[in-house]
């Protein structure tokens, strides 16, 4: 396990460095723009470094079965339609039937599908009908995908807050006897170390900065979600419930849920960029963004834990449903309010509040 892991963080930072000066060469860059506020032509190779040493990792150390093929073949389509995404702008059309054919792809070669969601209705466990379990599943699959890839908009967001994923699904692993899976999810970590350090800037500068880019967003979104089905089904494995799953990717579960609808009742497109997730907000407030990662990566890891504690305990996952219903209710309120609040708060430290904040 641990040659694996290090082997993976080896390769991942290597090839950030290798991949950096193709992505240069071919235009594979993000340039500053109205939503974009970076300096500079940034190369968004993150999600293709990350795949390529969890590839060779995985074909050197772990022992491969079919399933574990079909993880990286999907992960493969992804990498390559985020490529063409981050290169020519294709249409989230074409992305969604992409993401929905990856569903069933893992529903009908992999058999993993989520027919089964605990006893969150009661002591009675709720078994879904064999055609509602696959339309579930590819609405989960479709929903990770996009709420990681929602979550990239400020420096080592995503790959902290997938790191909080991939820890909490590690731990569960391990708890269960699963080393097999706790590795993988190791290896993932290990992965996305060298991207944060070098999204970051640690340690050689901004001359060296790098994004993630969709075809990681879109990798590691689908990663989660594999490894949550995997782990909360019976049928593969019981090292979670299902309920657990919620609090493992609560933060970008909720923002995702809560920005979409907002642009819905706007009459929007819920695909529609926009700078009114939660990290933007964390910076209206007046939080600079190295602050508004760490407070943001702090709360994911405090509701991971949450997850943890309930699982190790066993409370009931009736409680455990409703608990996060009700924190999904706070978080929509405040956000849907955001404006006002954002304005006294910003009073309240003493700043002028912005001019869209006091006619919002």
């Amino acid at each position: 396990m641990s040659l694996a892991v290090l082997t993976t963080f080896l390769l991942s930072f290597v090839l950030l460095f290798a991949f950096r000066k193709l992505a240069k060469k071919i235009n594979l860059v993000d340039k500053p723009n109205e939503r974009k506020h970076h300096k500079g032509a940034i190369p968004l190779i993150g999600g293709v470094s990350i795949y390529v040493s969890i590839l060779i990792s995985s074909l050197l150390y772990v022992d491969t079965y079919p399933d574990d093929w079909l993880y990286l073949f999907c992960g493969a389509v992804l990498i390559i339609i985020g490529v063409l995404d981050d290169k020519f702008d294709i249409s989230f059309k074409v992305r969604l039937l992409v993401q929905a054919g990856i569903s069933l792809a893992m529903i009908f070669a992999a058999g993993l599908s989520l027919d089964s969601l605990g006893s969150i209705a009661g002591n009675v466990p709720v078994y879904l009908p064999a055609w509602v379990s696959y339309l579930v599943t590819v609405l989960a699959v479709i929903g990770a995908i996009n709420a990681f890839n929602m979550v990239d908009g400020i420096d080592g967001l995503l790959g902290g807050l997938a790191s909080v994923s991939f820890a909490a699904l590690g731990v569960m692993f391990l708890i269960n006897g699963d080393i097999e899976l706790a590795t993988n999810c190791a290896m993932m970590i290990a992965a996305l170390v060298p991207y944060i350090l070098l999204n970051l800037g640690i340690p050689l500068g901004p001359r060296f900065k790098i994004f993630m880019g969709d075809a990681g967003s879109m990798l590691i979104g689908f990663s989660v979600v594999w490894f949550l089905i995997r782990a909360s089904q019976a049928e593969h494995s019981d090292a979670i419930r299902p309920v657990a799953a919620l609090w493992f990717i609560a933060l970008p579960l909720m923002d995702m849920a809560t920005i979409m609808t907002r642009r819905v009742r706007k009459g929007q497109s819920p695909f529609k960029p926009d700078r009114e997730h939660f990290h933007h907000i964390c910076q209206r407030i007046g939080l600079s963004s190295s602050m508004t990662l760490v407070v943001i990566c702090i709360l994911s890891f405090c509701l991971a834990a949450i997850g943890i504690l309930g699982e190790v305990y066993k409370v009931n996952e009736t409680a455990m449903f409703m608990l996060f219903l009700v924190l999904f209710a706070i978080y929509f309120y405040v956000i849907s309010h955001i404006f006002r609040i954002t304005s006294r708060i910003r009073i309240w430290l003493g700043k002028q509040p912005y001019e869209e904040e006091t006619t919002g």
